[in-house]
């Protein structure tokens, strides 16, 4: 055997990349397959979470609970361990980062949540890497896109168009509800691409927490100014409203997102963004497990649309490139 086929090694740039010989591939570090399941179980769901604190606790409300909540932790705990102070210029930068991610996209999902179902939900979210490929087409770069990325739109909204045409069986949303979550999906996908024009802080978590402070201070403005304070009370907290904010917290926005920003450094984004086609099976199950979501056909037909669509556009450029 020639020196150094057998050996293995790990690769930041992909997952199971040849090591050394035609038959031999790095293995998988289990922090990466940790990291994975995190954004891929614990994102998913997060859906279900969202619908059963919103039963109890009203949606803009409980949106700023969540983010304010994990903004502070974050944010708290890395300028305690002597990260640099943000300057004026990074905390406006973060406002709008935050407002477009978590006020007008994650805020429209908890109000989703009252709704429409979780899976559903988790669906239409999935659309974000279609949008993003689209603002690229039509952006100022003009980038335009390749077959299988126009097909993978054609398919994607094929399977929208599943979820919104009446029928008996259930499993289908409402037309004021796709509304707010295409809205919802578009601010996510533009907030990202203004995202990435950004100059990175010395501790990106650090950036996260001023995003998810900000975001979560529009949610209370939203809260206040829709009446939610007037409706809450004592009772609003139940057991199974703070164990699902408390997992929203430290699941959902920290352990999460911390596990992606992770994945982003260390692993193709292709890999990183699996989450957007795993994330609506994770929903769609544990809707119908736990919470009695319909489970049809047609969901099943615009599931497996709407997962390939996403999956087209986001893996096959990283299979041709190996």
């Amino acid at each position: 055997m020639p020196a150094g086929a057998g050996r293995r090694r790990n690769d930041r740039h992909g997952l199971n990349m040849p090591c050394g010989g035609r038959h031999y591939y790095c293995r998988v570090p289990l922090r990466v397959l940790l990291a994975i399941a995190a954004t891929w179980l614990i994102w998913g769901s997060t859906y279900l979470a969202i619908a059963i604190v919103v039963r109890d606790v009203p949606p803009f409300l409980a949106s700023a609970i969540r983010n304010m909540t994990a903004g502070a932790l974050l944010y708290g705990t890395f300028r305690l361990r002597g990260a640099p102070r943000p300057s004026a210029a990074q905390w406006r930068t973060a406002a709008i980062v935050g407002v477009s991610l978590l006020a007008l996209g994650n805020g429209a999902v908890t109000w989703a949540a009252r709704r429409e179902p979780s899976g559903i939900i988790a669906l239409v979210v999935a659309l974000v890497p279609l949008w993003l490929l689209v603002f690229g087409w039509f952006g100022r770069r003009g980038v335009r896109p390749a077959g299988y990325e126009v097909s993978g739109v054609l398919l994607g909204l094929g399977g929208i168009a599943l979820l919104v045409v009446p029928h008996d069986g259930g499993g289908t949303v409402s037309p004021l509800g796709l509304g707010v979550l295409l809205v919802s999906t578009l601010a996510w996908a533009g907030g990202s691409l203004y995202a990435r024009t950004l100059e990175p802080l010395p501790v990106p978590l650090v950036g996260t927490g001023m995003e998810m402070l900000l975001g979560g201070s529009a949610m209370l403005v939203a809260s206040a100014s829709a009446g939610e304070w007037g409706r809450l009370g004592a009772a609003s907290f139940t057991p199974r409203a703070l164990a699902g904010l408390a997992y929203l917290v430290l699941a959902g926005s920290i352990l999460g997102f911390s596990a992606y920003k992770w994945l982003l450094a260390n692993v193709r984004p292709a890999i990183a963004g699996t989450y957007a086609f795993v994330n609506p099976v994770v929903a769609i199950l544990l809707g119908w497990a736990f919470a009695g979501e319909a489970l049809t056909g047609r969901l099943v037909a615009a599931m497996g649309m709407i997962v390939g669509a996403v999956a087209m556009i986001s893996l096959v450029p990283y299979l041709r490139s190996r």
